[in-house]
Formats: structure tokens, C-alpha cells, sequence
């Protein structure tokens, strides 16, 4: 064994990594253009949203033409197609959620859309939901969406960058999560977060959120209605230029992170574990982490994080989501133009 493959062994042995023999890795498909989100379909294909504003189906590997009728999305830097999620109900409904940038550099708002997917084409497409206000910009939009036990939809809102200070402010929509249910306007939930990228709900109907801090502050938090969780008057990070944004790590009355990161990792995606075919990693959270080119798994005992691992060190790659499939798998997708997906699986 060559010197820096075998230090790069004992390594991993050291710190816990799993071994080769604990999981497999295999490419499911390649060749997407920033794949943002996976989503699994009754028939085991998947959709797949590329932050290029394209939505494909992927069969067997084999990457399909962009399905039609998707909405016409503001495309640069941070800007995007984000999220795609079906309906509880979708073997009856063939209803799904996509989450967007739409707007132009000007003005421009993190939207949420309903469908129905009709063969190789969206049907009945109805707009949910469209932060306001609405900002200039590409950057820093949230995106995510899950379903919260109640049976309503949530979204994450991202602050805008330049507009952070309307993360404090009850009457927009910036930095916060969104609760949305068609038909009703849109409820605040929490506020005071910066870019939350990863958002999941348990079986148990909790909710786990990750956000990027500035430069340091990345954070976990453990999501609870009506709390404020401090962004920008309380954070461990730093502005990008050095300067300095708060003076206090944690404030009174507002909520810390259960976990942070000092420095930025920058995550994205978050599940959370719940399958059969890694019984030893039930409840844990595994992040997926653009800077380090990794997936982080978070050992939980309750909603504490206990201890934390990289794990998959093969893939090497900016890790844009991170989700588990029907069978228990785990489906990885890397932010590369091209892009692949990856399923890790025993």
C-alpha cells in the first residue's frame, strides 16, 4: 500500500470511519447540472431539480429530458430551481412542490409552487407562496421544504445576504421558516436564521434545521414555533471580510444551536435516519457539507448531538442534499456541473 493511502487508512480506522465492508457506493446517475434535490418515486424512478431550473426523471440510470411546464426560474450564483417534494398522497394525486428563485436580479423571492406531474409534464401549476418582500440580488434563499406532522408544508427562507436584518422583523418574510397550507396565508414559525439549507422532520414530528453562518456559526437547530434563533444578533461567526456582526454568541431569549460549526462547513441537505438497512445509525443526522467535500453524520441521543463523524470519504465531492430512500439507502448529490448521484446501501 502506497504512504499516503495508507495514513489516509489508519486515518479513518482512527476515527471511526466505517469500514468498506459496512457499505457499498455506486453512481446512480451522472452528467445532471447542479442537482439541488432528489425526490423518490412510487414506480422507483426518481425527480431530480438541477439548480439550472431543469426537473428530470432518472430511470435506471438513464437521465430523461427535462420534464415540461416546469416555471421559468431566476437563474444566477446562489439562484435557482431548489427543492422538489411530492404530496403524502401522491400515488393518488400526482401532486408535488417545487421551491425556486423567480424574479429577475432586481426583484426577485423564494416561491413555492403545486403540480401535478402528468407523464413528462407538469400540469395544474399553482403558485402557494412568494416571500415578501421581495429583494435584490442572487443570494441566500433557503429553499427547503418538508412535511411537519400536523400535514403541513414548510419552507425555509433565507435572509437575502445584504438584507439580513429582516431576519428580525415580524412582518417579512426573510429568515424565517414559513408554514404553508393552500388556501391560508402563510404562517411565520421561527425567525432570526440566516441560509437554512437542510430541514427535516422526525417520525416523532421533530424538526431539525442547519443553517450557514458567515464565516464560522454554521448551525443545527432543534425547530420549536414562535422561537427566535438570534441571526444577525447573535451568531459565532464572523463577516467574510472580517469584520465583526454581533458581540454576543447567545442572548437571552433567544435559542442556540444544538450544534455548530467553527469553521463553516457550509451545509446542505439533512436527513435524518430512520431506515432498516443501517439499524446502527437509527436517529442519527447525517449533513451533507459543500466546503469539506463531505457527508457529516451526527450521532444523536434524543435531540442532543453526541459526537460527529465524516463519513463516505469515496464520494469527495461538495454535497448539495442528502436523503433516504424507501428501501433504507442513502441517496447523495454532488453540487457539480456535471453532478452525480450516489447511493450508499448494504
Amino acid at each position: 500500500m502506497q504512504l499516503p493511502r495508507l495514513i489516509a487508512f489508519i486515518l479513518i480506522s482512527a476515527i471511526g470511519f466505517p469500514t468498506q465492508a459496512d457499505y457499498q457506493v455506486e453512481d446512480v446517475a451522472d452528467g445532471l447540472d447542479h442537482p439541488w434535490s432528489v425526490a423518490f418515486l412510487p414506480d422507483g424512478s426518481l425527480l431530480v431539480a438541477e439548480l439550472a431550473g431543469n426537473l428530470r426523471r432518472v430511470s435506471n440510470g438513464t437521465v430523461g429530458a427535462p420534464i415540461a411546464n416546469v416555471p421559468e426560474v431566476f437563474r444566477l450564483s446562489q439562484a435557482g430551481l431548489f427543492d422538489v417534494l411530492l404530496d403524502p398522497r401522491f400515488e393518488d394525486n400526482a401532486t408535488l412542490y417545487l421551491s425556486f428563485a423567480a424574479g429577475d436580479i432586481d426583484q426577485n423571492a423564494t416561491t413555492v409552487v403545486q403540480a401535478m406531474l402528468a407523464g413528462d409534464s407538469l400540469e395544474e401549476v399553482t403558485t402557494l407562496f412568494a416571500a415578501v418582500p421581495k429583494k435584490s440580488g442572487p443570494l441566500h434563499y433557503g429553499g427547503r421544504l418538508a412535511w411537519m406532522q400536523t400535514g403541513q408544508l414548510m419552507l425555509t427562507v433565507g435572509d437575502g445576504s445584504d438584507f439580513r436584518e429582516a431576519a428580525q422583523d415580524p412582518e417579512e418574510h426573510l429568515g424565517k421558516t414559513i408554514v404553508i397550507e393552500p388556501g391560508q396565508p402563510p404562517v411565520i414559525f421561527t425567525s432570526g436564521h440566516r441560509n437554512a439549507q437542510g430541514l427535516a422532520v422526525s417520525k416523532d414530528g421533530t424538526i431539525f434545521l442547519h443553517e450557514h453562518g458567515p464565516r464560522g456559526g454554521d448551525e443545527v437547530n432543534l425547530i420549536e414555533s414562535g422561537k427566535n434563533y438570534g441571526w444577525p444578533l447573535a451568531t459565532h461567526g464572523i463577516d467574510y471580510h472580517g469584520a465583526r456582526i454581533s458581540p454576543f454568541k447567545e442572548l437571552p431569549n433567544f435559542e442556540n444551536g444544538i450544534h455548530v460549526w467553527v469553521p463553516s462547513i457550509a451545509p446542505s441537505g439533512l436527513m435524518i435516519y430512520e431506515g432498516d438497512m443501517f439499524p446502527e445509525w437509527q436517529g442519527d443526522l447525517f449533513v451533507g457539507a459543500l466546503v469539506d467535500k463531505e457527508v457529516r453524520r451526527l450521532d444523536m441521543e434524543g435531540p442532543q448531538v453526541v459526537a460527529e463523524q465524516a463519513v463516505f470519504p469515496e464520494i469527495s465531492a461538495r454535497i448539495r442534499d442528502i436523503r433516504q430512500a424507501p428501501d433504507g439507502s442513502i441517496y447523495v448529490l454532488t453540487d457539480e456541473n456535471p453532478g452525480r448521484i450516489v447511493r450508499v446501501f448494504r
